[in-house]
């Protein structure tokens, strides 16, 4: 009987505890849904610098694993005071330990119905590996690149914009012309930017990119693949304005790709200054689709 009723008074307690929690839960204010009197909309608020493991499709290995730095932001309306934070990580935490490129549509859709946006956007940017062979001894090593992509959805639009950073050696072609032996050349980056209506591999644009240098680089290289890329680069000189028009010539080929702005920097070996160019498609390539594209490049 005593035990009795101590069960009784137990469940009693507990019942209160859980009434109280609710109920305290229920008190907290929602400071980020107070009226805002300024009357300033904000283009974009969200989180930036997360780091996540995601997975994508690999060319030569079906799946790759990688590590990206995610910006999620929002439109917020002029009357709200804030956005909720937490509710990005939560999108995100609900994907599982990975996430898939595949999801960031989905992801997308989310972000506007959980935080009542206009738009939302997702970047990730994260190093993509790829498998070089050297051209004499074929030895094998991991080469990294930098890719980005940039969704975005905007009322019931969407927009994707894939970038990759390629890294190049080039040899000066003036350099050559008026040496008796010898050209500078130096390494240099090439930045694409492409969008897209059907599949297009990482590898294809790393590939049109290092098909429009002097040279492709390698991670691993002993003596004999050294003099092979070294008079490759002397066999094949390109100014930096060269290796932009290269690339350009090369996507244009594609069916698949809608738009691209192709950039190439070189850090200059006998000069305390950067050599850069860049070409982006004009409208004759977009076919006029300019209207249609939601992310900004440029601001």
């Amino acid at each position: 009987m005593k035990i009795h009723k101590a069960g009784k008074k137990g469940a009693s307690k507990m019942f209160e505890s859980k009434t109280e929690s609710k109920t305290t839960k229920d008190i907290l204010p929602d400071t980020q849904n107070k009226k805002d009197n300024r009357k300033i909309p904000i283009n974009k608020v969200g989180v930036r610098n997360l780091k996540y493991p995601i997975m994508l499709k690999d060319r030569e290995a079906d799946i790759q694993h990688t590590i990206a730095t995610i910006s999620m932001t929002v439109d917020l309306p002029k009357h709200f005071k804030g956005t909720h934070m937490s509710r990005f990580i939560e999108i995100i935490e609900s994907k599982g330990k990975e996430i898939h490129v595949n999801s960031l549509y989905v992801i997308l859709e989310e972000m506007q119905k959980k935080l009542d946006a206009n738009a939302a956007h997702i970047e990730m940017e994260f190093p993509y590996f790829k498998t070089k062979t050297a051209p004499v001894t074929k030895k094998k090593s991991l080469l990294d690149y930098t890719v980005k992509f940039h969704g975005v959805i905007y009322s019931d639009k969407k927009d994707f914009i894939m970038t990759v950073k390629v890294p190049v050696t080039t040899l000066c072609p003036c350099s050559k012309s008026i040496s008796n032996y010898g050209a500078h050349n130096q390494r240099g980056e090439v930045t694409v930017s492409v969008r897209f209506k059907d599949m297009v591999w990482i590898e294809d644009i790393i590939s049109i990119v290092e098909e429009s240098a002097s040279s492709e680089l390698y991670a691993l290289l002993k003596r004999e693949d050294e003099k092979f890329v070294t008079e490759k680069a002397y066999e094949n000189p390109v100014f930096v304005e060269d290796l932009v028009r290269n690339v350009v010539v090369k996507l244009r080929k594609n069916n698949a790709i809608t738009w691209y702005t192709v950039e190439a920097e070189n850090f200059e070996s006998i000069h305390n200054h950067n050599a850069y160019a860049v070409i982006e498609s004009d409208s004759r390539f977009n076919n006029g689709n300019e209207k249609n594209f939601i992310i900004k490049r440029y601001r």
